[in-house]
């Protein structure tokens, strides 16, 4: 348990956030300015709820976040936070109409990660396939102009998202926080400046 209930694990806790992946995300913002005040932000693999929380705070009353994950999760969102238990890749048709009538959004930020299975190799192409799943996300609901967040397990098919991600993205960044793990291999890939949309 010592590894678990480490100091940002006891930090979450404290501030009332469900989990501790909230500290990457502000590790993020504060390296690469990503949220403003009244953006819309599209949350991919949201639950239980943390990355939400915390953009909601960030962009505001007049801002808007749109999560999604498969798990239900039992956090008490703001006014400005929807949660929807969906599977963002197999979207229902009222899922599609709210995307289109929300969207576009000005930031898509996924912290989605495949059920582990101890193997390192599968895990980490099943981790490049939502991934790369989400880039597809990103390119179809994403403003011009707008940014992206990715997690990827390291692996042998990295290069395989940054190919995905340059064409479209103005700049393409690798950013590993420190409240990550040190033993995790999890890393995560910043798309700043949407340019693959052109109808956005």
């Amino acid at each position: 348990m010592k590894e678990y209930r480490d100091y940002y694990f006891l930090k979450a806790k404290k501030e009332n956030y469900p989990a501790r992946s909230v500290y990457k995300l502000q590790e993020m913002n504060k390296r690469f300015r990503l949220f403003k005040q009244g953006m819309k932000v599209l949350d991919l693999g949201a639950a239980p709820g943390s990355w939400s929380l915390y953009a909601a705070e960030k962009v505001g009353g007049n801002g808007l976040v749109l999560a999604c994950d498969l798990q239900a999760t039992e956090t008490v969102f703001p006014q400005n936070v929807r949660f929807l238990q969906e599977n963002v890749f197999e979207r229902s048709l009222e899922f599609e109409a709210l995307l289109e009538e929300l969207g576009p959004f000005d930031m898509v930020i996924s912290d989605m990660a495949p059920r582990t299975t101890g193997t390192k190799f599968t895990d980490q192409a099943r981790s490049l396939e939502l991934c790369l799943e989400s880039v597809q996300v990103a390119e179809k609901y994403l403003k011009s102009g707008g940014n992206f967040i990715t997690k990827i397990f390291m692996g042998p098919d990295f290069q395989d998202l940054v190919k995905a991600m340059r064409p479209i993205f103005a700049s393409v960044k690798t950013f590993k926080p420190q409240s990550s793990r040190a033993e995790s291999k999890e890393i995560f890939q910043v798309g700043l400046g949407f340019t693959g949309n052109k109808n956005n």
